[in-house]
C-alpha cells in the first residue's frame, strides 16, 4: 500500500502507542480499513475527501487582482510569484527599513530572497535569522514570514517592543527557503515535501532540505533512498538551497544570535538537539525563552504548544538546519511546528491564518526580547 506519511516524517518513528497521520489515495481505502480492523489499530478519518479540501483551498482564486499589492492580504495563501513581487514591492516601498538581497540560486534557477528588516541605526547590530518553508507543503510557514513583515511595519511606530527589536536589531527573514518545492506544491502537487533536484539513477525529485545539513548528516531520522520523503542527499549542503543558506550563515555567524525556523504541524516549539538526547551547554537560557514563549502564545487563544529539546519532543532526526545553526556558534536556535495537531494537517484553512500568526507573533516577540536582555 503506497500511503503519504504525514506525521511522523519516517516510517521509522511509528511505534506502538503513537498516532500516524497518512494521506491514501482513494482506491486504497477499500484494502486499507479492512486491515486496520483486522490488526485491531484504531483509526479516525480526518479529512474524507481532500480533493475538495484542496480545492477550498486554492481553486477559484485567479481572479484576484495580483497587482495591488497596497491591499495585499495576508489572510490568504500565496504563490510563489506573489510573494516575490510582495517582496519587490516592499523594497521599494519602505526603503529605510526593507532591504532584498538574494543568497543564490535553487536548483531550478530561481533567486533565494531574503529580506533584511531592521533600522539602519549603526553599523553593527545583532541579528536573527528566520526561514520559512523548507519543507514545500507547509503553506502556514511562508504565510507567517509575510505576517511578521507585515506586523514589524505595521506597529514599528507604535509598539515600543516592536521599535526597540527593530533599532537594535536586524532581521534576516527568508520567506520561501525551498521555493522549487513551493511553487511544485501550487502547481503539480499540493502535498509535495523536498526539494526538485533530479536523481539520475532513481528517477525520484528531491532531497528533504531539513535532512541535508553538515550535522550527523544521514543519520537517524534520515533515509538514503532517493525515493523517500526524509532522503537526505548524496551528500551534505547538495541542495543549493542549503548550501546557499549554510554559507550565508556562516559568514554572518558572529552577528547572528538567533535562527528560527518555522515549519508544520504539530504545535510544539522545539530547540536542539535533534539528532541525539543530550542536553546543550546553554540549556538554562534556551528553555526558559522557550517556556515564556509558549505562554505569550497560549495567553492569545489558549493553544498549549508543547516545546523541549527534538529529539525528545518530537523524534531523533539527523542534518537539520536547527542542529546546524546551533552547532555554528547561534546560541538560540528554535524551530517551531505551528498549527495544527492533524486535524487539517498540512490543509490548514485560511481562515486560520490570522490566529495562528497573531499567537505565533507573540511567541517571536519573547524569543527575541528574551535575546536583548543579557541571560546567564
Amino acid at each position: 500500500l503506497q500511503v503519504d506519511l504525514w506525521q511522523p516524517s519516517s516510517p521509522f518513528h511509528i511505534v506502538e502507542g503513537t498516532v500516524a497521520d497518512v494521506r491514501v489515495p482513494q482506491n486504497a481505502t477499500r484494502s486499507l480499513l479492512p486491515y486496520l480492523q483486522q490488526a485491531n489499530i484504531q483509526y479516525t478519518i480526518l479529512i474524507s475527501d481532500l480533493q475538495e479540501a484542496i480545492e477550498n483551498q486554492t481553486g477559484g482564486r485567479s481572479h484576484r487582482n495580483r497587482r495591488s499589492l497596497s491591499g495585499y492580504n495576508y489572510e490568504v495563501y500565496h504563490s510563489l510569484e506573489e510573494i516575490e513581487d510582495w517582496m519587490h514591492y516592499l523594497n521599494r516601498t519602505y526603503s529605510d527599513l526593507i532591504h532584498m538581497f538574494s543568497v543564490g540560486k535553487s536548483y531550478e534557477g530561481r533567486p533565494l530572497y531574503v529580506l533584511k528588516l531592521g533600522k539602519r541605526s549603526r553599523p553593527y547590530k545583532k541579528a536573527v535569522w528566520m526561514d520559512c518553508g523548507i519543507h514545500a507543503r507547509e503553506w502556514i510557514g511562508p504565510a507567517f514570514c509575510q505576517w511578521f513583515v507585515k506586523e514589524a511595519l505595521q506597529t514599528y511606530q507604535t509598539d515600543s517592543d516592536m521599535r526597540k527589536m527593530l533599532t537594535q536589531l536586524y532581521f534576516y527573514i527568508m520567506p520561501v527557503f525551498n521555493v522549487d518545492g513551493y511553487h511544485f506544491s501550487w502547481t503539480n502537487d499540493r502535498f509535495w515535501r523536498k526539494t526538485r533536484s533530479k536523481n539520475m539513477r532513481f528517477h525520484c525529485h528531491g532531497v528533504d532540505a531539513n535532512r541535508n545539513w553538515k550535522v550527523k548528516w544521514c543519520d537517524e531520522g534520515a533515509s538514503l533512498h532517493p525515493c523517500d520523503d526524509t532522503y537526505c542527499g548524496p551528500f551534505p549542503e547538495s541542495e543549493p538551497e542549503v548550501k546557499a543558506v549554510a554559507h550565508f550563515l556562516r559568514k554572518h555567524q558572529k552577528q547572528i544570535k538567533a535562527y528560527l525556523s518555522f515549519h508544520a504541524y504539530a504545535q510544539m516549539l522545539l530547540y536542539p538537539y535533534s539528532y541525539k538526547y543530550a542536553t546543550i551547554p546553554n540549556f538554562n537560557c534556551v528553555e526558559s525563552a522557550a517556556y515564556n514563549a509558549v505562554n505569550a502564545l497560549q495567553s492569545a487563544y489558549g493553544v498549549r504548544y508543547r516545546y523541549g529539546p527534538a529529539s525528545s519532543t518530537l523524534y531523533v532526526s539527523s542534518g537539520s538546519s536547527m542542529d546546524w545553526a546551533y552547532k555554528n556558534g547561534i546560541p538560540y536556535a528554535f524551530a517551531f511546528e505551528l498549527r495544527d495537531t492533524g486535524h487539517f494537517g498540512f490543509l490548514l484553512p485560511e481562515t486560520l491564518i490570522k490566529p495562528t500568526c497573531t499567537e505565533t507573533m507573540l511567541a517571536v516577540k519573547n524569543i527575541t526580547l528574551h535575546l536583548l536582555k543579557k541571560c546567564h
